[in-house]
């Protein structure tokens, strides 16, 4: 395997050449020599040209043996024909390293391509690193060297990688508007040396470099890439293209490597932790966060913001990322209270309204107050603050956001960046990057429950005899769920449903049965009943502490082969009811695979929810199944909409499970809750 130690000779030469250098503006001839001066590169740097004696001050050489020494790094700007030569000719003069921006090689068919392997033996055999062909070169401002465009001269922590050298160029100029910089940009053009896999390792051990962000087509070492990827200590940043089958066509053209399966690379960055991103928006955030932020101790975020829209927007993605956005303690309400005026808000978000904008310091003052209860602080400027970058400190578990405050959030972003301090354009831009941080860490392995609200506290639920004779009455196929509130009770309703029966606990405490071992299947004797009756009843009163228990109901098992699904109902204060369609059973909550429609609706927008879900092939029939009975269900959702339009008093219903036969359905079990 080559060595990385001679990649210095790339990204920190003592010296350059530039083969094919020109004298005529507009020429990459020019505007690279131009920007190898004006980066400030300290070493010598040697025009060739054999036609000129000097340009932009410099004396220029005939040819790259001519150079008083000979030069680190070549960069060639000439003919692809004459590529491989010139390389030759930087093999015999002892160059160590070259960049090839010259296209038409392997991207140019199969006589470019037999030149790159021509270019790339000759390399081989004079030890000569190459980056190319057909790149747009190397950005290294730490050592002030540009033998690339635009003229970018900002340092910074984040290596950007690119296969493609607008996508890398497009991060660098972000980085530079910034005033962030970078430490490095490659562009790495066809791969004929160098390569993605170098790259992670060159700069995992580069001091400037705090991330590695590359944008990657395809790979063209595998296992030196997991290599790379195994020993990275520092964030690896990647964004993927080529990950539709359109896409990789496209990838494999412009690369010329395999692109890959999309799923395999989804477990190659979730076994080496790789932080993935969707887009070009979210490589660049993401490291930028990596690189100037520090992780907070835990998820519990205050927002402190001067407006209550992009505060609103932040927790909403907050919440979705897991996020917990806890109110204040009174303790630090009133603290709070004592220093901002009675219209401010001092729950979560801290709402600073318009008072931020004549004092800025109110940021400052709060961040201070909450910063031992919340783990950070989401801080939020929604106005022009004059002064926020003196508001916010670096490495203290802030995320700042700047969103609306024209000429002055420049200036201010800018000072900000300066500092090291990241600032990010959007709510939902910024928490997304925060959330890096936590991307990997173990989930919670407990599913918590939504909290009661006072609304659903405030509302009814119907007994179960109740809600089946107005199911029943509406046509709804329901089973009976008589009340027991002893086992003999039970083993007398068993007995008069006929065997074998199924026993749920009742009560209105209890959301779901089976948590609490509330539900007991399939009894056929009448002893299993009576011990049934005993096991639930010792199980909720065991984990349900509390509960009202009113003893248990009694049904009969359903047939088996049905597929379970679930229909139910909620209302919006404002647009009223909604019908409710997913996949049914224990895991609805954990798939969530539903639709929603307003009601009253149309038969074709049962059907058309019913479609949408992503287990609608169980219900079409899969795999050599038969389909299951669409007409019964779509029924069964008509009747349910004419019900609640009926009862406007009725505030939710949920259907779960309803069992779907390929003839005929079965509502198994049932809650209504009126307001």
């Amino acid at each position: 395997m080559k060595s990385l130690s001679n990649l210095d000779a790339i990204f920190n030469p003592k010296s350059v050449a530039l083969i094919g250098a020109s004298g005529t503006p507009g020429k990459l001839g020019y505007d690279v020599l131009y920007n190898l001066i004006h980066a400030g590169f300290e070493g010598p740097i040697y025009p060739i040209n054999p036609k000129a004696d000097e340009l932009l001050g410099l004396k220029v050489y005939k040819d790259i043996g001519s150079t008083p020494t000979p030069a680190d790094l070549a960069v060639v700007l000439i003919p692809a024909r004459m590529v491989p030569g010139a390389i030759q000719q930087c093999g015999e003069a002892g160059v160590k390293a070259a960049i090839v921006v010259t296209g038409g090689f392997a991207e140019a068919g199969e006589d470019g391509e037999k030149l790159q392997e021509e270019l790339a033996r000759i390399a081989e055999q004079y030890g000569i690193r190459v980056i190319g062909p057909n790149c747009q070169g190397v950005n290294s401002p730490h050592h002030n060297l540009c033998a690339s465009w635009p003229l970018l001269t900002n340092e910074g922590g984040m290596a950007f990688i690119a296969q493609s050298g607008t996508v890398g160029a497009a991060l660098m100029d972000w980085a530079s508007e910034d005033h962030l910089g970078v430490s490095v940009f490659v562009s790495l053009g066809n791969r004929a040396d160098v390569d993605e896999s170098d790259c992670i390792q060159y700069f995992n051990d580069d001091p400037n470099t705090k991330v590695i962000a590359l944008y990657m087509e395809g790979v063209k070492r595998p296992d030196v890439f997991l290599k790379a990827l195994s020993t990275a200590t520092k964030p690896v940043v990647i964004l993927k293209a080529g990950r539709t089958a359109w896409g990789r066509k496209a990838a494999e053209s412009h690369t010329k490597s395999m692109a890959g399966s999309d799923a395999i690379y989804e477990a190659i960055f979730k076994k080496y932790k790789v932080y993935r991103a969707e887009n070009l928006e979210e490589l660049y955030d993401f490291a930028k966060a990596l690189a100037y932020m520090k992780k907070p101790p835990g998820r519990r975020l205050l927002t402190i913001s001067s407006s209550g829209g992009i505060a609103i927007l932040a927790i909403d993605e907050a919440e979705k990322l897991g996020f917990q956005v806890p109110i204040p303690s009174e303790s630090l309400q009133r603290r709070l209270r004592a220093f901002l005026s009675d219209h401010c808000g001092v729950s979560n978000p801290v709402d600073l309204t318009g008072d931020a904008i004549t004092d800025p310091s109110l940021y400052a003052r709060v961040i201070q107050e909450a910063r031992s209860e919340f783990d950070a602080m989401v801080v939020l400027f929604g106005d022009p603050i004059h002064g926020a970058s003196d508001m916010v400190t670096q490495g203290e578990s802030e995320l700042v956001i700047f969103c609306g405050g024209a000429d002055v959030e420049r200036e201010e972003t800018a000072l900000m960046h300066q500092k090291g301090i990241p600032a990010f354009p959007t709510p939902e831009r910024g928490i997304r990057a925060l959330y890096q941080f936590f991307r990997f860490d173990e989930p919670d392995a407990d599913i918590k429950e939504e909290p009661h609200t006072a609304e659903a506290a405030a509302l009814q639920l119907m007994s179960a005899s109740d809600a089946v004779a107005m199911l029943k009455d509406y046509g709804i196929p329901a089973f009976d769920a008589p009340l027991a509130a002893s086992s003999d009770e039970a083993v007398a309703l068993a007995n008069d449903l006929g065997m074998p029966v199924v026993l749920k606990i009742a009560s209105a405490d209890v959301s779901h049965k089976t948590d609490v071992g509330g539900v007991q299947l399939n009894l056929t004797t009448d002893d299993e009943v009576r011990s049934a009756y005993e096991k639930i009843v010792s199980a909720v009163t065991a984990q349900a502490p509390g509960a009202a228990i009113d003893g248990v109901t009694v049904s009969l098992m359903a047939d088996s082969g049905g597929l379970e699904v679930i229909l139910g109902v909620t209302t919006d204060p404002q647009y009223g009811p909604s019908l409710m369609f997913g996949l049914g059973g224990i895991f609805t909550e954990i798939y969530k695979d539903v639709q929603f429609c307003l009601l009253p609706a149309a038969e074709k927008e049962f059907l058309q929810m019913m479609r949408g879900i992503k287990g609608y092939p169980l219900l079409a029939g899969v795999r050599g199944q038969n389909p299951k009975d669409k007409k019964a269900l779509v029924d069964l959702m008509a009747a349910v909409s004419r019900l609640v339009t009926d009862h406007p008093e009725i505030d939710q219903i949920d259907l779960n499970p309803v069992l779907v036969y390929e003839q005929g359905i079965a509502v198994v079990d049932y809650r209504i809750y009126t307001r």
